[in-house]
């Protein structure tokens, strides 16, 4: 093996196929979207230099500030939930169902594998007012409240998607932090537990610090995700009612393909790529101090 490793030539061969394939469809898209930043129109009018138009363009863009902050705020908020209740459901599955948690963990999971457009049609119908009311109004209006179009103000609508994503994604990190949690040493649990922690403190003092590594890729993973949220806004609300619901993907993604503007719709991609990249390195560099102080 170390012959083969020192060998370039017997390296090249081994790695040169999948450096070829990663760059014909990673690097050159990459490359190739960057350059359309820098121009105007499409495939159909031509492309013309733009220069740094489509930038300032971006920065005063109104639409686009609003698709920026809904996709942070959408972001925190399901990130916090995600990652909150998963680690939640952690903690029940090792201290309080241990074995037979498995039953459940499945069930919760379940919803992880199903398709983005049956749930989304699925919550379409739950939150129906017209022109069929669906069962959360009918259980609504039993109670003595009004029938909430749901869809129609963005207020409610955002927090219908939140639901939704909550309930498809917090069974994937529950599982995620269970494999942190469960690994943490039955002894070290004991040994807290004849020093007085217990409940909350037990938490807070051993179960989280020693499986903050864990916690800590969930939230970079789960933020990452979020930040690029596309198939539920589409199949649930489209951006609607009129762009309250608009994440940068979906803006993008309309400029791009329904408008036909190539240059200002990979514009926004590059300004979604940056985002990603800063609170990546955000979080990790913030989490890692804190991880030298432990």
């Amino acid at each position: 093996m170390r012959q083969v490793l020192g060998d370039r030539r017997a390296v090249a061969l081994l790695l040169g196929p999948a450096l070829l394939v990663y760059t014909l469809v990673m690097l050159v898209p990459i490359f190739w979207s960057v350059g359309y930043t820098f121009a105007d129109g499409n495939a159909i009018r031509g492309f013309e230099f733009a220069g740094l138009g489509n930038f300032v363009k971006f920065f005063g863009d109104p639409t686009g500030h609003d698709a920026v902050l809904f996709t942070i705020r959408y972001a925190l908020v399901l990130t916090i939930l995600q990652v909150g209740l998963g680690y939640a459901l952690s903690l029940l599955y090792v201290f309080h169902l241990k074995r037979s948690s498995a039953v459940v963990r499945t069930l919760v999971f379940f919803p992880v594998i199903l398709p983005t457009v049956a749930v989304a049609l699925l919550f379409r119908r739950f939150f129906e007012a017209a022109p069929t009311v669906g069962p959360v109004n009918t259980i609504i209006q039993a109670l003595g409240g009004p029938n909430i179009d749901w869809f129609g103000d963005p207020t409610a609508a955002f927090w219908v998607i939140i639901l939704l994503d909550l309930w498809r994604s917090m069974g994937f990190y529950a599982v995620l932090l269970f494999a942190g949690v469960v690994e943490i040493p039955d002894e070290v649990i004991e040994a807290a537990r004849i020093d007085g922690a217990g409940g909350w403190r037990l938490v807070r003092s051993v179960v989280v610090p020693l499986s903050a590594p864990v916690l800590i890729s969930a939230v970079i993973f789960s933020i990452n995700g979020t930040l690029k949220v596309f198939d539920t806004i589409v199949a649930l609300t489209n951006g609607g009612p009129g762009s309250s619901t608009t994440p940068l993907t979906v803006y993008m993604f309309q400029t791009a393909f329904s408008y036909g503007n190539y240059g200002y719709g990979s514009t926004i991609a590059l300004m979604l790529t940056i985002l990603c990249l800063v609170v990546t390195v955000v979080i990790f560099n913030s989490t890692r101090r804190d991880l030298t102080k432990v």
